[in-house]
Formats: C-alpha cells, structure tokens, sequence
C-alpha cells in the first residue's frame, strides 16, 4: 500500500505528524480517527506512490490488458467482485499499477461500482473501458465486457507493435545514413582539405569539391549554431502543433498525403470502427458510443465527421449518410454501415470492417516498408559517394593533367 504523511491532533489538542500505509487518503484519515485522532492534512508521502481522485498516475496499456482478463475469469468461475480484486491487486507485481488496484479496491469496498472507480483513474483505464465496464455491470454482463475490452486492447496494441516494428528499420537506417554524412563532412574533409587549398588558389578545383569544402567550413564554425538553430525551431514547431488549428492542419494533410495519407486514413477509419463495435455489442447506447469512438480516431477530422454523425442520429437520421457526404470516410465503408443499418447488424459489420481495413492497411505497409528500405540505402550510398566523388576528382583531374 501507498505511505501517507499526516498531521494530526489528539485529544488533549497535541500536534503529531507522522506516516501510515493506507489505499486512499480518506482510507487513511479513516485510522487516524479511529486512533481518537483529529486528521489536520493528510497527503502521500514524499517518494511514494499513491493513487488520489485526481487519478495522476500513468501504467501502460501492456500491464493493464491482463487485468480485465483476470477479472473475467475469475468472475465467472463465481468468485465475488470485492474478493478478485483483492486477488489482482495482490498478484500486481508493477508499482503504479499496484497502487491504482489498491484504489480501485477501496473505493468498490466502500459502495462505489467497478466502473467508478477506474473512472478515477483515466492514465490506467481509457474512457472506452470504463463506457464497456459500466454498461456491462448496468446489464448484466460484466465478465463479457471485460472480455471485450481486453481482446480490443491487445489488437491494438498487436497493430500498433506491427506498425512500430515495421518503420523501425528504414527509421534507423536514415538515422545512420544523416549521422555517417554528417560525420564525414564535419570530421574527414577538414582533415584533406589543405591539399586542395593551391588548387583553390588557381581556380583548378570542380565546383563539386569546393562546395563541400564550403560546406564542411561552414559547419565547422557555425556548426553548434546551426544544431541550436534546429533546436529552436523544434522547439516552437512543437509547441505550435499541441494548438487546436495546427492539429487541424497537421490532421487534414495527414490523411491527404500521397501514398501515406491512405494508410493513415484506414488505420484511423478501422480504430473507429472497433472502437464503436465493441461499445455496440457492450450494450453503450449509440450516441454515447459515437462519442467515445470520435476520440479514439487519433485524428481530429474524422473525430469532427463522427460528432457530426452523432448530431445526425439524435434528429432520427442515419449514420451512413454523414460519413459519406463527409468524403472523409472510403465509399465502401459507408455502403456497408448503410447496410448494416438496415439489416440491424450495425455492431457486427463495424467489426468486419475493422478487421478487412487493418488486413489492408498492414498489406499496404509492408509494401511500403519494402520500398522505403532499398530507397534510403540508396540514397545513402549515393550522399557517400558524392562525398568521395568530390575529394577525388581534383586527385584525378591533376594526375590527368601531368
């Protein structure tokens, strides 16, 4: 459990302060009147880990998913709510994931739902979650809505691994590719450089040469300048992309990009769409659900189109016809949620979409990923030997001329 630091008065008005283990502050303040003891400030001790209502710490996605797992099985093999997360939350070996269990655990044991007390916590537990979590205990079906939030979180989380993995060469290799140049520029031509100095002198250098040399001067002397210089405009380049406008921009070109704006698109468009189907199939009213999956597309303009959407439905019209009149959303995508619509088939067909757009996207990754790769080597090898082009051919062109 989290160590709390407390000031407190006893009974005879004496000041104490001290430290105690508790789940909460109020589990806390709870000892200290239960020790004749007048809380005064109750607060997590310095170095300790404690998770308050403002619900501050971050666990990731990765510990979490085997938590609803856990909870599921151990739900349905009859074991009370209160008693399996007794047993998650001792099983916990992460820190922080521990520390929001005990939360959780003390707030379920004084008379809060399971989905308000993960709500506390929106680092640890996503809104959809917490939506899945709550519909499933308001009808019935905890132990599936559990299962249904943690088969999503590992599809994503697969996806988002697949995607990660894929990029993470061609990534690395530009990495070396700027760091080899860079390296040869800065550190190798100053050192040949004298030798072509006479050469200079006479106007016998090829422009080739003597734009390298200019450049590796130049970013010999003005070289931490430049790096600060880039470090600036960095800096004010991510401070203005956090604003709402440039999200907008930075969203709209994203998915409007040759080659990978329709990656982006798709992956976008499948989240939304497993998004929403999970939520549908766990009972969450489609308002609600729309809501919740407007803020899992990752990009604001979809997000716009699917609030639209929701606008829509509550005046009794469809949500196929939004998306399409949108022309933010593939054609073949409305026409099957159109179908679905009418065939009440909404949840299920959401899926299939989700499932036959990520299938695509990943094929269209891989494809780009097998391009991408022989590309940056070329473009490697070619930045190299331009370099050693240009040191060598006033050697060839001298030895030409005697």
């Amino acid at each position: 459990m989290p160590d709390f630091a407390y000031t407190a008065r006893s009974l005879a008005g004496e000041l104490l302060t001290g430290t105690l283990s508790a789940g909460s502050a109020r589990e806390a303040m709870a000892q200290l009147s239960a020790k004749d003891l007048f809380p005064v400030k109750v607060e997590a001790a310095k170095g300790s880990i404690t998770a308050g209502a403002g619900g501050s710490i971050s666990v990731p996605t990765a510990k979490v998913t085997p938590v609803y797992s856990q909870l599921s099985a151990l739900l349905r093999s009859g074991v009370p709510l209160l008693r399996s997360l007794a047993v998650v939350k001792d099983q916990a070996s992460h820190k922080a994931l521990k520390a929001v269990l005990e939360d959780v655990y003390g707030q379920v044991e004084q008379g809060s739902s399971l989905a308000e007390a993960m709500a506390r916590h929106p680092r640890a537990f996503g809104e959809l979650a917490v939506s899945m979590i709550r519909a499933g205990g308001e009808g019935g079906f905890l132990e599936d809505a559990l299962d249904r939030v943690a088969a999503f979180t590992e599809q994503q989380a697969e996806l988002r691994g697949k995607v990660v993995g894929a990029l993470a060469y061609p990534v690395i290799l530009s990495v070396i590719g700027v760091l080899v140049v860079t390296g040869l520029v800065v550190f190798a031509v100053p050192m040949v450089s004298e030798i072509f100095d006479k050469m200079r002198q006479r106007g016998e250098l090829p422009w080739v040469t003597d734009a390298l040399l200019n450049l590796s001067d130049f970013l010999g002397r003005y070289g931490i300048l430049v790096l600060a210089a880039l470090g600036g405009i960095g800096y004010g380049v991510s401070k203005w992309m956090v604003t709402p406008r440039a999200r907008d921009i930075i969203d709209r070109v994203r998915i409007n990009t040759p080659v990978f704006g329709p990656i982006s698109r798709s992956l976008s468009v499948a989240r939304l769409c497993r998004v929403l189907g999970t939520l549908l199939k766990g009972g969450v009213p489609i308002v609600r659900a729309l809501d919740i999956a407007a803020d899992s597309a990752g990009n604001r303009v979809l997000s716009g189109v699917v609030r639209d959407a929701a606008e829509n439905i509550k005046s009794g019209e469809s949500l196929a016809a939004p998306l399409g009149a949108s022309g933010d959303f593939p054609r073949d995508v409305c026409e099957m949620i159109a179908v679905a619509e009418q065939s009440n088939s909404l949840e299920t067909v959401l899926e299939q979409v989700a499932n036959n757009l990520e299938r695509a996207t990943w094929r269209k990754i891989e494809l780009a990923v097998r391009l991408i790769e022989p590309l940056m080597l070329v473009l490697l090898a070619s930045a190299v030997l331009v370099v050693v082009i240009a040191l060598l051919m006033p050697i060839i062109n001298a030895g030409g001329t005697l």
